[in-house]
């Protein structure tokens, strides 16, 4: 059954982003946060069809965590799962991604009308210098940042090495950040095709304040809390 029902979401996902992303390039002449609160309706879309063909389920814990104000928030990443979650449970919000992502049909150009920070990771201190004055935009334009710290998808129950870009963007800019941890891979294994049944959990700590601390302090909390979650949610 569970091989049945992954099929399924495989094939409607294969039919439904094709004709939402393209649905989506009309966005173009609008606002950067109407186009993001269009765009983002796949989001909702595919966690709808988790939910009903996958029997995927999400709980939420500490929503109350999420200040009023945009933040930096720094995510475990474990799934694609993760980039539909967090969109239907933080405000609108932009993610720091491999500019690679921008050129898959489809996906890549709707991707594009939310306003990403894609930077080139082969160009080192350059990738940095965009990520800290286009991160900080985007701050000022309203947008929380999403970080995936380890930079790439890691499998359930893997410690990836925490980079500290996010860190240097929250000192540089001032604003919060917000750890979360989740135990999508448990369900929605990296690369996976199968996605088995059941809840998937997502903890959202208290905001850090980056004020007075360095960027590897600031790195070493947010690694602690998500890591220490994480080992509390198993």
């Amino acid at each position: 059954m569970t091989f049945i029902r992954s099929l399924l979401f495989m094939i409607i996902q294969l039919v439904w982003i094709p004709i939402y992303a393209t649905f989506s390039l009309l966005t173009f002449p609008l606002s950067p946060h109407t186009r993001y609160r269009i765009i983002s309706g796949l989001a909702y879309s595919m966690m709808w069809l988790l939910r009903v063909v996958c029997d995927i389920r999400m709980e939420v814990r500490g929503k109350e965590n999420i200040p009023a104000e945009p933040c930096i928030i720094m995510s475990k990443h474990q799934s694609a799962w993760e980039t539909f979650a967090l969109q239907t449970v933080f405000p609108p919000q932009v993610w720091v991604l491999k500019r690679e992502l921008l050129w898959l049909p489809f996906f890549g150009w709707g991707l594009a009308l939310t306003s990403p920070i894609a930077i080139n990771r082969s160009k080192g201190s350059e990738a940095m210098k965009q990520l800290l004055a286009q991160g900080k935009q985007r701050l000022e334009d309203g947008f929380c940042v999403v970080v995936f710290p380890e930079g790439t998808r890691m499998p359930y129950g893997v410690r990836g090495k925490y980079k500290i870009g996010g860190a240097l963007l929250a000192r540089s800019s001032g604003a919060l950040i917000v750890p979360v941890a989740h135990d999508a891979g448990r369900l929605w294994a990296r690369n996976a095709f199968i996605k088995r049944p059941g809840t998937i959990t997502m903890s959202i700590g208290k905001p850090i304040d980056p004020a007075g601390l360095k960027g590897e302090e600031i790195n070493r909390l947010v690694e602690d809390w998500i890591e220490g979650e994480m080992e509390r949610l198993k």
